[in-house]
């Protein structure tokens, strides 16, 4: 499991916040991205890119000088994707007490080969109990998001024929 898992903490500064101390979300989603990103390249070895990141919703402010730990971790692999999950917890160094769960989502990232075309990346080894019932999780995320895109592209598709069907015949090139 050590090699799915990738571990990256920052102790935030004054020029990643607004003027009321709070970190701007987009510097947590680019820490994130970037752990995501460090665990799918161990992983497949190859260069990747992120495809899609579910919700993002902050359970609590992140605030100059705590430190923020992003643990990543691939819990799904299809074909030539991955999914990984990452969490962020906080840490207020000025104050005894455990980190804190700040968010959590999940990157899809593809494994490109050098001519940045999709690349087959390895079988997840699904070695505990935790890891295979992760794995089914993510298969049913990854299902209901192609569902989802089936869905979209049958709209869509209804759309253009329902638009295209009220077009006047002398005003359509293509119908003669």
């Amino acid at each position: 499991m050590a090699q799915n898992r990738i571990v990256i903490s920052q102790v935030m500064m004054p020029s990643q916040t607004n003027p009321n101390g709070n970190v701007h979300g987009g510097e947590i989603m680019k820490m994130m991205d970037s752990t995501a990103y460090a665990a799918a390249r161990r992983y497949a070895r190859s260069n990747v890119v992120t495809a899609r990141v579910d919700e993002l919703e902050f359970h609590l402010p992140i605030l100059i000088g705590d430190l923020v730990t992003c643990t990543a971790e691939i819990v799904f692999v299809g074909h030539s994707s991955m999914e990984v999950a990452v969490n962020v917890d906080v840490e207020d160094l000025d104050q005894e007490g455990k980190p804190q769960r700040a968010l959590t989502a999940y990157f899809t990232m593809v494994a490109l080969d050098r001519n940045s075309r999709p690349k087959p990346v390895p079988p997840l080894i699904l070695d505990t109990e935790e890891a295979k019932r992760a794995f089914e999780e993510g298969r049913e995320r990854y299902e209901a998001h192609k569902e989802r895109k089936r869905v979209q592209r049958e709209k869509e598709k209804a759309r253009l024929a329902a638009k295209n069907s009220l077009r006047e015949p002398e005003d359509n090139p293509h119908k003669k």
